[in-house]
């Protein structure tokens, strides 16, 4: 049975702040109700379709650019409002995660709740690490997540992994 609530952290380990999903995703890892399913994908905006399907509540977090301070986070309901093609206009992918959710708001296959946390990088040169503002950040999407999370659920937050 496929997880009511799924995660997926988007981006590329090698690429600095481009990381940012995928190292929010990691960390929720620990302290994440048990129903709760992490994805990990590169941002392929059709391979997004199939790792959204059947969940009822999905949380999408990438990296965007801008022009916004390095740090600033955004939250986007897709539901009601388009994602905004200017934060994802540096995509690697020609067929990217704005492109992606539009497919799949005309195909109508988005989730019954579709949120996008973006989070502004600084840097994307090759390289590991992430950038003290866009870290901070990190932590910031966090915390909102597990709230949010909370409150779809009827049970408490795990709090460490190896108390599971």
């Amino acid at each position: 049975m496929r997880a009511k609530v799924r995660v997926i952290g988007i981006g590329n380990d090698y690429r600095r702040d481009d990381a940012t999903g995928r190292t929010v995703a990691r960390n929720l890892k620990k302290r994440i109700p048990p129903d709760t399913e992490i994805l990990e994908e590169t941002g392929e905006g059709t391979a997004l379709l199939e790792a959204w399907r059947g969940a009822e509540h999905v949380f999408l977090i990438d990296a965007v650019q801008s022009g916004a301070p390095a740090g600033t986070l955004h939250r986007i309901d897709v539901q009601t409002q388009p994602l905004p093609s200017s934060l994802f206009r540096h995509s690697t992918h020609a067929f990217g995660i704005a492109e992606g959710i539009e497919l799949a708001r005309v195909l109508q296959e988005l989730p019954p709740r579709l949120i996008v946390y973006g989070i502004e990088g600084g840097r994307f040169d090759a390289g590991v690490g992430l950038s003290p503002e866009v870290e901070n950040a990190v932590k910031e999407t966090e915390a909102r997540l597990r709230e949010e999370i909370a409150t779809l659920q009827d049970f408490p937050m795990r709090q460490d992994s190896h108390h599971a």
